[in-house]
């Protein structure tokens, strides 16, 4: 079976960057997806969701966006062309990854997976656009971000292991706190999203329908849901003193908690306030924020050290045969 070169594999023969090059262009990823995230909030937040009321175009008749279409039109333009740069910056990190000596391939795959995500939410994007800012799909393009960041987490902090099995770094009961934290973390923000959903900053000037429930009452929910968090990293920075932890993995539930309680008090304050658009922006950076500390955590409580020599191919094994098993 002949291999069609394709322009990555293409690079990969050419180039072995080191793992410092690599780390940094996964890192790019993950400071796009926070970017993306925060500035999509502010697209909502100045009310310019429909600044362009089509897509993939600006508008009818005009790929960008015109002069009649006002500020809105340009911050939503302007939202719209980042998408670019976030997808530059994920084909960066794909190709870095792809240019690792001996190919990774599961860590390929979860470069390549964020391309999948970003290609999914730009349709989306689309449809929320079509549908008129409808509230279910906002919150849907909103989580699906969260994804793409949490998978950029992911691949940055696999680049920076080995291949070999996983290795637990703290008793299995504090390990299953980890995971209870990340499952309430994904609970806290979707309940975010019913706030937004239900609130006031609608995306948008005109009569933009909003989720059938009391925005005060999801409100409190989600502050509800807030504390369960904060009690669970609490339980989390204690526990891991207590088990002696390594001092790592003892930071990264400081900094959870720390962020926990900042954007705690950003809530509490936007609450009182009347939820003041730039509060609700730093609120929803710290959103994103928390979300790469609770994924961090969990990464924490495990490690990857290289794969035993024993448990690879001969030398009589083909290249494919070494290269597959160095992958795993």
């Amino acid at each position: 079976m002949v291999r069609v070169e394709t322009p990555i594999t293409a690079i990969a023969k050419r180039w072995t960057p080191s793992t410092k090059v690599v780390k940094r262009a996964a890192l790019s990823a993950i400071l796009m997806s926070v970017f993306i995230i925060v500035t999509g909030g502010a697209v909502r937040l100045t009310g310019s969701g429909l600044g362009c009321d089509t897509w993939p175009k600006c508008t009818d008749d005009s790929l960008f966006a015109t002069p009649e279409q006002g500020l809105h039109g340009a911050i939503e333009f302007g939202n719209r062309l980042l998408a670019y740069v976030l997808s530059a910056a994920v084909g960066w990190a794909i190709i870095a990854v792809s240019s690792m000596k001996p190919r990774r391939r599961k860590l390929t795959r979860l470069a390549w997976s964020q391309f999948w995500i970003v290609l999914g939410n730009a349709i989306l994007g689309g449809i929320t656009v079509w549908a008129g800012l409808n509230p279910w799909t906002v919150a849907g393009h909103f989580l699906l971000a969260n994804v793409l960041l949490a998978v950029a987490v992911i691949t940055w902090v696999r680049i920076g292991e080995g291949d070999g099995p996983a290795r637990p770094r703290a008793p299995l009961p504090v390990r299953r706190l980890s995971w209870a934290i990340l499952a309430t973390t994904v609970v806290l923000i979707v309940l975010g999203t019913s706030v937004t959903g239900s609130g006031k900053h609608a995306g948008d000037s005109s009569d933009v329908p909003r989720m059938p429930w009391d925005w005060s009452a999801a409100a409190h929910i989600h502050a509800i849901a807030a504390w369960v968090v904060c009690a669970l990293a609490i339980a989390m920075w204690l526990a891991l003193r207590v088990v002696d932890a390594p001092a790592d993995t003892r930071a990264r539930a400081r900094d959870l908690l720390v962020v926990l309680l900042a954007q705690g008090a950003i809530g509490y304050v936007q609450y009182f306030t009347d939820v003041p658009e730039i509060l609700v922006g730093i609120h929803m950076l710290g959103s994103a924020i928390m979300w790469i500390a609770v994924v961090r955590l969990v990464m924490s409580m495990r490690e990857r050290g290289e794969v035993e020599p024993a448990t690879l191919p001969g030398p009589s094994a083909s290249a494919e045969q070494r290269e597959s098993a160095q992958a795993l």
